[in-house]
């Protein structure tokens, strides 16, 4: 399954793209092993600057392979769908870059799911964007109980919830479920522009940004505050006469700086 989720583009601007075309871009447990994967190594690259996530064909993703998941138990459902399709979200969620999501197309379940996982959107203007699980007797069981009221507000997550009706582009773009809004022939282009423009800044003040408008949101706050906390302890002229005095074998002596 790995040829269904490719990595290309230039190291710097890594694209992920979901490479299923005949069925829409419709996941199954392998890819979103796949795709875990596939983030969690290009994470690892020091020249890394941003990630775009787009999709081959004429839809972004329609979520999950319903034929694949309706042959599967509850305990399957638990451990192999949402377990792993959680830990692929959410490592996609926490890269220290800005991940923008491209949507070539529609993005239905899972695949809106997958979107919400992004730090921006830029959403073709012919493309439909929905959760219609209830329709199937499901719940969005990847984030969009969570993430998408996080982003739009309670009210209209439950719109699209409970009346499994998507939302055009305009309506994405003016609820802020979208950033950017473009034919679907300048998806590909917008989206390696504001990749420029994000390469253009500082790295490090980017992904500390992000870190910081995650942990106001309740995103690893812990995590993210201890880490910060190292760095500045780590600065302070004490910091170096501690690790030099322990190297030294002698008592340190600080001044509070």
């Amino acid at each position: 399954m790995a040829e269904h989720i490719v990595v290309e583009g230039a190291p710097a601007v890594p694209i992920l793209r979901l490479n299923r075309p005949e069925k829409l871009n419709a996941l199954t447990p392998e890819m979103l092993a796949r795709l875990a994967e596939a983030v969690g190594a290009l994470d690892e690259r020091e020249d890394l600057r941003a990630l775009i996530l787009t999709g081959t064909g004429r839809a972004f993703c329609v979520g999950a392979d319903i034929g694949v998941w309706a042959r599967q138990g509850p305990e399957d459902l638990r451990r192999r769908w949402i377990h792993i399709g959680h830990r692929a979200f959410d490592r996609l969620a926490r890269r220290r870059v800005p991940v923008i999501a491209a949507l070539n197309g529609d993005a239905f379940g899972g695949g809106l799911e997958l979107a919400l996982a992004a730090d921006l959107r830029i959403v073709a203007q012919t493309a439909r964007l929905g959760l219609p699980e209830a329709s199937i007797g499901a719940v969005p069981g990847w984030g969009g109980t969570q993430r998408l009221p996080a982003l739009i507000g309670p009210a209209r997550a439950k719109q699209m919830i409970f009346t499994a009706q998507p939302v055009d582009a305009a309506t994405a773009l003016s609820w802020g479920l979208a950033n950017w809004s473009v034919p679907a022939e300048a998806v590909a282009d917008q989206a390696q522009e504001v990749a420029a423009a994000i390469c253009r800044l500082a790295p490090p003040a980017l992904e500390i940004a992000k870190m910081a408008i995650d942990a106001g949101r309740g995103l690893d706050t812990g995590a993210t505050l201890e880490a910060l906390a190292a760095v500045a302890a780590a600065a302070t002229e004490d910091a170096g006469e501690g690790t030099t005095a322990f190297a030294e074998k002698r008592p340190p002596v600080f001044k509070g700086r």
